[in-house]
């Protein structure tokens, strides 16, 4: 094969390598910005030139076959080298530009990331965000994101963090449920009460409660067992069922802070610490690169100086 009939076909050869990432023609033709036939059609050309098979196909999902794979393994560093030197080019002409891919929780970026951004694009207005709301933790590196907002995740050695802020763990209720239920003044008293809680696991629900004691250098520490008619794995919902005067809902501060602001919710067995129920702390965190483009490094400290004084 003549060299301008290979140079013909690098597009193709990288149309193949997304195509393994994502794992579907649809999730490659969305990642590239093309349509799903036209993925098709290169991966076909690309099999005729080659007078191989590279790819299986399924009803569900793609994968490649041996001889795709090879080529892609041999290709993504090139590729990924390629990507890098236009960003550096792309960005030492001073301006902050370019498409941001960013992955966040649900409850989290609907409540406190959305709400920032716009300051942030008018700010950059060359700037464009794609952003993708899930609780689903995926690759980050696979999936082609930029950046991923982590409330609770172990940093690969791989990648970089930056802390956005603390964060903490509340119980809240409405002032309608605690007049009709009472308002347990101990962790004890909450078995006599409706618990809203996100499940972890099998196990039975239960919730650990701190609180420092006078002249004792260890808190009094209690686990408390706990039942409820509603749990659900999305802060928001659970929110939403206690604004709904269903019970004591557990909730990270970020989605009970628009609650307690307006008086709709209150804190409940506010002088005790929840521990081990939500993490601490949220992280921005992206793969590791010699070279961070201007616009991720301008979207970091934007929402860091944004999220510096946590959520009240």
């Amino acid at each position: 094969m003549e060299k301008t009939e290979i140079e013909a076909l690098w597009t193709h050869i990288h149309w193949l390598s997304v195509l393994a990432e994502q794992g579907t023609y649809t999730a490659a033709a969305q990642r590239l910005g093309v349509s799903k036939s036209a993925v098709s059609q290169r991966i076909i050309d690309l099999e005729k030139a080659t007078g191989l098979s590279l790819v299986m196909r399924t009803t569900r999902s793609v994968r490649l076959t041996d001889a795709g794979a090879s080529l892609t393994r041999e290709v993504r560093s090139a590729y990924a080298h390629i990507a890098r030197s236009f960003t550096q080019v792309r960005d030492s002409a001073g301006a902050v530009r370019g498409l941001l891919r960013v992955t966040a929780p649900v409850a989290l970026a609907r409540q406190q990331l959305v709400p920032r951004l716009a300051g942030f694009l008018r700010t950059y207005p060359e700037v464009r965000i794609q952003l993708d709301v899930s609780d689903a933790i995926s690759s980050i590196a696979a999936e082609g994101y930029d950046l991923a907002v982590r409330h609770g995740f172990q940093v690969p050695e791989t990648h970089v963090a930056w802390k956005l802020c603390d964060t903490h763990s509340v119980l809240v209720a409405t002032r309608d449920y605690l007049a009709h239920a009472g308002e347990p003044k101990r962790p004890e008293e909450l078995a006599q009460h409706n618990c809203l809680f996100y499940p972890r696991n099998a196990d039975a629900p239960a919730w650990t409660f701190e609180k420092a004691r006078r002249g004792h250098a260890e808190p009094e520490r209690i686990t408390v067992p706990i039942t409820g008619c509603f749990a659900t794995n999305n802060s928001e919902a659970l929110r939403d069922a206690a604004l709904n005067h269903l019970g004591i809902a557990l909730l990270p501060d970020f989605s009970a802070q628009a609650g307690l602001a307006q008086g709709t919710l209150v804190r409940v067995l506010a002088p005790w610490r929840l521990r081990g129920a939500f993490s601490d702390e949220i992280h921005l965190i992206r793969p590791y690169s010699l070279h961070v483009p201007k616009a991720v490094s301008a979207l970091v400290g934007y929402l860091r100086e944004q999220l510096a004084g946590g959520f009240g």
